[in-house]
């Protein structure tokens, strides 16, 4: 899968997608960091990349509406440590298959995942 990570997360995660047969691409080597959201999306969606972030910015549903995009990976943690963000996603992508995730609106915190695929009405 094709993954954009946004500057929020650590590096780490880069690595470990990678060597999990993921492309992973950071901000920082794309000399994105402290750009504004809408160039950070503008280009996971002209790189056709999975978006990966803790941005609230990218949180409504609504405006990033499952099947218009190449999809976002949400995460909320209580504790967004680099060791539990780390820990959280390879364990996602170790127990799930997170290719089925791209086009989607996802969701995710330490005790469970929320998939919004295309399609799916959400209530305001």
């Amino acid at each position: 899968m094709k993954i954009k990570l946004d500057e929020n997360l650590p590096h780490r995660l880069a690595i470990l997608l990678k060597n999990l047969g993921h492309e992973a691409h950071t901000l920082h080597e794309e000399r994105l960091v402290g750009h504004p959201d809408a160039d950070v999306w503008e280009a996971a969606q002209k790189e056709s990349r999975f978006l990966i972030t803790q941005d609230l910015d990218f949180s409504d549903s609504r405006k990033f509406a499952p099947g218009s995009h190449h999809g976002i990976l949400l995460l909320r943690l209580r504790s967004p440590s680099r060791r539990n963000l780390i820990k959280l996603i390879e364990e996602m992508v170790q127990k799930d298959n997170v290719s089925e995730w791209a086009g989607c609106f996802v969701v995710a915190t330490k005790r469970k995942i929320r998939v919004l695929r295309s399609g799916h009405t959400q209530n305001p």
